[in-house]
């Protein structure tokens, strides 16, 4: 996620991506979660999905791709697909000859593009946005922070996972797989911090035991977007993202709410 940009009244377009992979002794599948740089304006330090904001010429791809989706969903998809592959070396949302050496080589040649469409170009590779599941979406327009993201979440899965992920170092400094309940449990005992999207997202995720039941879930709620806003009750200041979004949370006492 490039820093560089200041929030616009409607604010910075991003994407971020969920994904999913069975656990290897069976039990709750795991996610992918990415501890940020503490350098980073935008929660640095923080443990969130990976993702970023679309850039121009993930607009420029999402228009020229055609298809189902509209081209600004398309642009922000065609985000997550690049995101990930820089920030992890995974290669989601996309289709052909890929393996682990070809997605490694992929995300250098990414890395030294700055956009999807050489990459596809170069690797003979095509976009397969069908693989990600819109999941949800937060503009948290209200709130007094340094960065105002319109955030748009998928999910996206691996099956068994057997993959290779490695951080890149300069905008995350960790990747790691847990499972949504473990990652609110570490969080609980101070060893990951969160913001309120992703504590809220995780708090959601832990209800699902496969991917195919958050899909099942993602597909019956129609994305809507959240904006978090604050009201007063039994004497504290709650934030609050609204009922009926597929939360089983969904409000947090203001003086525990870490923001960006």
């Amino acid at each position: 996620m490039r820093e560089t940009i200041e929030t616009g009244p409607d604010g910075i377009p991003a994407a971020t991506v969920v994904i999913f992979r069975n656990a290897s002794a069976g039990g709750p599948p795991e996610i992918l979660m990415t501890i940020r740089s503490r350098e980073m304006v935008f929660a640095g330090g923080m443990a969130v999905f990976p993702g970023g904001r679309v850039d121009p010429a993930d607009f420029d791809l999402g228009a020229r791709i055609g298809g189902p989706l509209d081209p600004d969903e398309a642009a922000h998809q065609v985000a997550v697909v690049r995101e990930t592959l820089e920030e992890t070396g995974l290669a989601i949302g996309l289709s052909g000859e890929i393996d682990a050496d070809k997605a490694r080589a992929a995300r250098n040649f990414l890395q030294q593009t700055g956009e999807l469409a050489p990459v596809l170009d170069h690797f003979g590779w095509d976009l397969d946005l069908q693989q990600l599941v819109p999941f949800a979406r937060w503009f948290p327009k209200n709130e007094r922070i340094p960065r105002v993201y319109d955030t748009r979440f998928y999910l996206a899965d691996l099956g068994t996972g057997a993959v290779e992920i490695e951080a890149d170092l300069s905008e995350n400094t960790h990747l790691f797989w847990t499972s949504a309940q473990d990652a609110l449990a570490a969080a609980e005992q101070g060893d990951i911090k969160l913001i309120f999207p992703t504590r809220r997202n995780l708090e959601r995720l832990a209800l699902f035991d496969s991917f195919a039941a958050a899909r099942a879930q993602a597909e019956a709620i129609p994305v809507r977007t959240i904006t978090p806003y604050i009201d007063e009750s039994e004497g504290r200041s709650w934030l609050h993202i609204g009922e009926d979004y597929g939360y089983p949370v969904t409000r947090e006492a203001l003086e525990t709410v870490a923001r960006g």
